[in-house]
């Protein structure tokens, strides 16, 4: 039987052994196991061989009503987001023929408008935000440790949370980190950063693992590798904590760092590298942000200007 619950079973198999990653997997398994639920619930539809293009159609209208927990209605990206996992599904049972090739393309990607990245800080915020943080804790040095290590290096909070004990190079001040499509690239680690780094897996991270064996650098007592959710909670309360005003996330630290680093005077090509993208497509909205430094510059260097401050 066709049943759509054991095609995405054979479909997250597949995924599994093209070497997709474990975050790839659940964020599909969700996705998918939504629009499954949705597609039984609301069209009655069990089996591949039932699928219709205005099932479909009424799924991605259904997309464009949906609201998250906190009331807010899905963002453009986020609904394309689902598009794209339930294209690949889709493609998916064309490629094992349960369904015809026009059923993969009868949904269709929203279009996203060009926004500036959100929920950024400048340097004087983290600054505060950081200093906020006791360290008179174990729980309390890890977590400055890692919200260090995120605004030094500018990765994701994934490959923070993914990274292993041997993949860190103190010597050298280097991390191998493991990104999107599972490729590893090296990052450095600045200085202070590192300061916090050595301290905490010499004389926080033991105590905090009592003992166990634990491969993961950052760690959660009694739990082993710290899960996103807890990281996300940890950061979002020392934001409160610290009176930042805008909503702080752990990837909030990705975006500043990037904003610094074009600030102070990095080739985009260098930090495409640091940040692990593929193209320099999105550092192009980054770079709009210094808009304040080019106002700056240009009121200090354009003779024109010039002359209205004589």
């Amino acid at each position: 039987m066709s049943t759509l619950p054991r095609l995405l079973d054979q479909h997250l198999d597949r995924l599994r052994s093209l070497n997709f990653s474990p975050a790839t997997l659940r964020q599909n398994r969700y996705a998918l196991k939504r629009l499954i639920h949705w597609l039984e619930a609301v069209a009655g539809v069990t089996r591949a061989d039932m699928l219709r293009k205005r099932h479909l159609r009424r799924w991605q209208q259904h997309l464009s009503k949906h609201v998250t927990t906190r009331g807010r209605p899905y963002r453009p990206r986020s609904i394309n987001k689902h598009i794209e996992v339930a294209r690949g599904f889709l493609q998916f049972l064309v490629a094992e023929g349960y369904i015809q090739a026009a059923l993969a393309e009868a949904i269709v990607y929203v279009r996203e408008p060009i926004v500036l990245p959100g929920s950024t800080l400048t340097h004087k915020q983290v600054r505060k935000l950081l200093d906020s943080i006791p360290t008179d804790t174990a729980e309390g040095y890890r977590n400055r440790t890692m919200m260090e290590m995120l605004y030094s290096t500018g990765i994701r909070v994934g490959e923070l949370l993914g990274l292993d004990m041997e993949k860190v190079d103190f010597r050298n001040r280097t991390a191998r980190v493991i990104g999107k499509g599972r490729k590893e690239r090296v990052v450095p680690i600045g200085q202070t950063a590192m300061h916090f780094l050595e301290t905490y897996v010499k004389a926080v991270r033991p105590f905090l693992l009592d003992h166990r064996a634990e491969s993961a650098v950052f760690v959660e007592s009694g739990v082993g590798r710290m899960p996103y959710y807890t990281l996300r909670r940890i950061v979002h309360a020392c934001a409160v904590k610290a009176d930042i005003e805008i909503n702080v996330t752990p990837h909030t630290f990705r975006r500043s760092c990037t904003t610094e680093m074009l600030r102070g005077g990095a080739g985009m090509y260098h930090v495409k590298e640091l940040l692990g993208h593929e193209s320099l497509e999105t550092l192009k909205h980054y770079a709009k942000l210094t808009i304040t430094d080019l106002k700056r510059t240009h009121a200090k260097c354009h003779p024109r200007e010039r002359d209205q401050q004589r």
